[in-house]
Protein backbone atom coordinates (compact mmCIF):
# COMPACT_ATOMS: atom_id res chain seq x y z
CA UNK A 1 0.00 0.00 0.00
CA UNK A 2 2.81 2.42 0.89
CA UNK A 3 4.47 2.12 -2.54
CA UNK A 4 1.46 3.68 -4.25
CA UNK A 5 -1.33 5.55 -2.44
CA UNK A 6 0.34 6.36 0.89
CA UNK A 7 3.65 7.35 -0.68
CA UNK A 8 1.81 9.70 -3.05
CA UNK A 9 -0.13 11.32 -0.20
CA UNK A 10 3.08 11.82 1.79
CA UNK A 11 4.79 13.26 -1.29
CA UNK A 12 2.07 15.90 -1.70
CA UNK A 13 2.13 16.82 1.98
CA UNK A 14 5.94 17.10 2.11
CA UNK A 15 6.04 19.06 -1.15
CA UNK A 16 3.54 21.63 0.15
CA UNK A 17 5.40 21.94 3.46
CA UNK A 18 8.72 22.30 1.60
CA UNK A 19 7.33 25.13 -0.55
CA UNK A 20 6.30 27.03 2.58
CA UNK A 21 9.51 26.36 4.52
CA UNK A 22 11.82 27.06 1.58
CA UNK A 23 10.01 30.17 0.31
CA UNK A 24 12.54 32.51 2.05
CA UNK A 25 15.26 30.80 -0.04
CA UNK A 26 13.35 30.53 -3.31
CA UNK A 27 12.64 34.25 -3.81
CA UNK A 28 16.25 35.49 -3.25
CA UNK A 29 17.56 32.76 -5.56
CA UNK A 30 15.11 33.78 -8.28
CA UNK A 31 16.18 37.42 -7.95
CA UNK A 32 19.88 36.49 -8.01
CA UNK A 33 19.43 34.43 -11.18
CA UNK A 34 17.48 37.21 -12.89
CA UNK A 35 20.26 39.70 -12.14
CA UNK A 36 23.24 37.47 -13.03
CA UNK A 37 24.40 34.93 -15.59
CA UNK A 38 22.05 34.67 -18.55
CA UNK A 39 19.09 36.17 -16.63
CA UNK A 40 17.00 33.00 -16.64
CA UNK A 41 15.50 31.48 -13.47
CA UNK A 42 14.26 28.02 -14.51
CA UNK A 43 15.08 25.51 -17.16
CA UNK A 44 13.08 22.47 -18.20
CA UNK A 45 14.64 19.39 -19.70
CA UNK A 46 13.43 16.00 -20.94
CA UNK A 47 14.16 13.18 -18.49
CA UNK A 48 13.26 9.50 -18.35
CA UNK A 49 10.70 8.86 -15.62
CA UNK A 50 8.11 6.44 -14.28
CA UNK A 51 7.71 3.35 -16.49
CA UNK A 52 10.39 4.83 -18.79
CA UNK A 53 8.12 7.64 -19.96
CA UNK A 54 9.63 11.04 -20.77
CA UNK A 55 8.69 14.14 -18.75
CA UNK A 56 9.95 17.70 -18.24
CA UNK A 57 12.01 18.27 -15.11
CA UNK A 58 12.19 21.69 -13.41
CA UNK A 59 15.44 23.11 -12.04
CA UNK A 60 17.01 26.44 -11.23
CA UNK A 61 19.41 27.52 -13.99
CA UNK A 62 23.03 26.74 -13.06
CA UNK A 63 24.72 26.41 -16.47
CA UNK A 64 25.10 28.30 -19.71
CA UNK A 65 22.27 27.96 -22.19
CA UNK A 66 22.81 25.00 -24.54
CA UNK A 67 25.35 23.38 -22.18
CA UNK A 68 24.18 19.85 -23.04
CA UNK A 69 25.72 20.37 -26.49
CA UNK A 70 29.01 21.80 -25.16
CA UNK A 71 32.00 20.38 -23.29
CA UNK A 72 31.28 17.06 -21.59
CA UNK A 73 27.65 17.13 -22.74
CA UNK A 74 25.28 15.54 -20.23
CA UNK A 75 28.04 15.16 -17.63
CA UNK A 76 29.21 17.99 -15.38
CA UNK A 77 32.86 17.96 -14.37
CA UNK A 78 34.60 19.55 -11.39
CA UNK A 79 35.12 23.28 -12.06
CA UNK A 80 33.16 22.92 -15.28
CA UNK A 81 33.44 26.24 -17.19
CA UNK A 82 29.81 25.91 -18.31
CA UNK A 83 28.57 26.37 -14.72
CA UNK A 84 27.56 29.95 -13.92
CA UNK A 85 28.99 31.69 -10.79
CA UNK A 86 25.72 31.53 -8.84
CA UNK A 87 25.17 28.05 -10.22
CA UNK A 88 28.25 26.72 -8.41
CA UNK A 89 26.69 27.58 -5.05
CA UNK A 90 23.27 26.25 -6.06
CA UNK A 91 24.73 22.93 -7.19
CA UNK A 92 26.97 22.51 -4.15
CA UNK A 93 24.08 23.09 -1.74
CA UNK A 94 21.56 21.22 -3.95
CA UNK A 95 19.31 24.31 -3.94
CA UNK A 96 19.10 23.95 -7.72
CA UNK A 97 16.89 20.88 -7.16
CA UNK A 98 14.18 22.80 -5.23
CA UNK A 99 11.94 23.50 -8.27
CA UNK A 100 11.43 19.75 -8.63
CA UNK A 101 8.89 20.17 -5.85
CA UNK A 102 6.62 21.21 -8.74
CA UNK A 103 7.30 17.85 -10.41
CA UNK A 104 6.30 16.11 -7.18
CA UNK A 105 3.02 18.03 -7.02
CA UNK A 106 2.33 17.29 -10.69
CA UNK A 107 2.93 13.60 -10.00
CA UNK A 108 5.81 12.71 -12.31
CA UNK A 109 8.32 12.65 -9.45
CA UNK A 110 8.49 11.58 -5.81
CA UNK A 111 10.45 12.99 -2.89
CA UNK A 112 12.52 9.76 -2.78
CA UNK A 113 13.37 7.58 -5.75
CA UNK A 114 15.95 6.99 -8.48
CA UNK A 115 17.21 10.17 -10.12
CA UNK A 116 15.55 10.88 -13.49
CA UNK A 117 18.17 10.69 -16.23
CA UNK A 118 18.64 12.24 -19.63
CA UNK A 119 18.16 9.56 -22.28
CA UNK A 120 21.87 9.53 -23.17
CA UNK A 121 22.74 8.67 -19.56
CA UNK A 122 19.79 6.31 -19.06
CA UNK A 123 21.12 4.20 -21.94
CA UNK A 124 24.39 3.73 -20.05
CA UNK A 125 22.59 1.49 -17.56
CA UNK A 126 22.78 -2.26 -18.19
CA UNK A 127 19.67 -3.51 -19.99
CA UNK A 128 18.28 -5.31 -16.94
CA UNK A 129 18.53 -2.05 -14.97
CA UNK A 130 16.83 -0.03 -17.72
CA UNK A 131 13.87 -2.43 -17.53
CA UNK A 132 13.35 -2.00 -13.78
CA UNK A 133 14.87 1.22 -12.45
CA UNK A 134 11.79 3.36 -13.09
CA UNK A 135 9.23 0.93 -11.76
CA UNK A 136 9.40 3.47 -8.94
CA UNK A 137 8.80 7.16 -9.60
CA UNK A 138 12.04 9.11 -9.93
CA UNK A 139 12.89 11.22 -6.89
CA UNK A 140 14.45 14.49 -5.84
CA UNK A 141 16.76 12.39 -3.68
CA UNK A 142 17.51 8.70 -3.34
CA UNK A 143 20.18 6.18 -2.47
CA UNK A 144 22.05 6.70 -5.75
CA UNK A 145 22.05 10.48 -5.26
CA UNK A 146 23.39 10.09 -1.73
CA UNK A 147 26.18 7.61 -2.50
CA UNK A 148 27.21 9.62 -5.58
CA UNK A 149 26.55 12.98 -3.94
CA UNK A 150 29.72 14.45 -5.47
CA UNK A 151 29.56 12.68 -8.80
CA UNK A 152 31.24 15.60 -10.55
CA UNK A 153 34.41 14.96 -8.56
CA UNK A 154 34.26 11.18 -9.16
CA UNK A 155 34.05 11.62 -12.91
CA UNK A 156 36.67 14.37 -12.97
CA UNK A 157 39.20 12.22 -11.08
CA UNK A 158 38.79 9.23 -13.42
CA UNK A 159 41.34 8.77 -16.17
CA UNK A 160 40.22 8.56 -19.78
CA UNK A 161 36.84 9.38 -21.33
CA UNK A 162 34.40 10.55 -18.59
CA UNK A 163 31.40 9.11 -20.47
CA UNK A 164 33.12 5.72 -20.71
CA UNK A 165 33.93 5.77 -16.99
CA UNK A 166 30.33 6.71 -16.26
CA UNK A 167 29.01 3.86 -18.42
CA UNK A 168 31.44 1.15 -17.32
CA UNK A 169 31.84 1.97 -13.61
CA UNK A 170 29.35 4.45 -12.17
CA UNK A 171 26.14 3.51 -14.01
CA UNK A 172 26.26 -0.25 -13.18
CA UNK A 173 26.81 0.43 -9.49
CA UNK A 174 24.21 3.18 -9.40
CA UNK A 175 21.79 0.73 -11.04
CA UNK A 176 22.46 -1.86 -8.32
CA UNK A 177 21.80 0.76 -5.64
CA UNK A 178 18.47 1.76 -7.18
CA UNK A 179 17.32 -1.84 -7.60
CA UNK A 180 18.25 -2.40 -3.93
CA UNK A 181 16.04 0.58 -3.07
CA UNK A 182 13.04 -0.91 -4.86
CA UNK A 183 13.49 -4.23 -3.06
CA UNK A 184 13.64 -2.42 0.28
CA UNK A 185 11.17 0.40 -0.40
CA UNK A 186 9.18 1.31 2.71
CA UNK A 187 8.12 4.33 4.71
CA UNK A 188 11.07 3.75 7.07
CA UNK A 189 13.64 3.50 4.27
CA UNK A 190 12.30 6.70 2.66
CA UNK A 191 12.44 8.52 6.00
CA UNK A 192 16.04 7.39 6.50
CA UNK A 193 16.98 8.51 2.99
CA UNK A 194 15.52 12.00 3.55
CA UNK A 195 17.52 12.24 6.78
CA UNK A 196 20.68 10.98 5.04
CA UNK A 197 20.26 13.58 2.30
CA UNK A 198 20.39 16.43 4.82
CA UNK A 199 23.20 14.73 6.75
CA UNK A 200 25.58 14.26 3.79
CA UNK A 201 25.05 17.86 2.64
CA UNK A 202 26.42 18.94 6.04
CA UNK A 203 28.97 16.12 6.37
CA UNK A 204 30.09 15.36 2.84
CA UNK A 205 32.44 12.48 3.70
CA UNK A 206 30.00 10.68 5.97
CA UNK A 207 29.55 6.91 5.62
CA UNK A 208 26.21 7.02 7.44
CA UNK A 209 24.21 5.32 4.61
CA UNK A 210 26.28 2.15 4.96
CA UNK A 211 25.56 2.14 8.70
CA UNK A 212 21.81 2.74 8.36
CA UNK A 213 21.00 0.35 5.52
CA UNK A 214 21.70 -3.37 5.65
CA UNK A 215 22.71 -5.16 2.48
CA UNK A 216 23.59 -1.97 0.61
CA UNK A 217 25.75 -2.88 -2.42
CA UNK A 218 29.38 -2.00 -1.74
CA UNK A 219 31.39 0.12 -4.12
CA UNK A 220 33.37 -1.91 -6.70
CA UNK A 221 37.15 -1.89 -6.52
CA UNK A 222 37.58 0.72 -9.25
CA UNK A 223 35.43 3.23 -7.37
CA UNK A 224 37.22 2.47 -4.11
CA UNK A 225 40.57 3.25 -5.76
CA UNK A 226 39.24 6.56 -7.13
CA UNK A 227 37.84 7.38 -3.67
CA UNK A 228 41.24 6.69 -2.07
CA UNK A 229 42.92 8.99 -4.60
CA UNK A 230 40.37 11.69 -3.78
CA UNK A 231 41.08 11.37 -0.05
CA UNK A 232 44.85 11.53 -0.61
CA UNK A 233 44.46 14.64 -2.79
CA UNK A 234 42.29 16.31 -0.13
CA UNK A 235 44.74 15.51 2.69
Amino acid sequence: MYKHLLKRIIDIMLALIALIVLSPIILPVMIALLLTGEHYVFYRQDRIGYKNRTFKIWKFVTMQKGSSKLGAGSLTLRNDPRVLPVGKFLRRTKINEIPQILNVLIGNMSIVGPRPMMEVDFLKFPEQVQEKIYNARPGITGIGSIIFRDEEKWISKASGDPHEFDKEVIAPHKGKLELWYQENLSFLSDAKLVFCTAWVILFTNSQLPYKLFKGLPLKPGTLQLVEQDMKVAAA
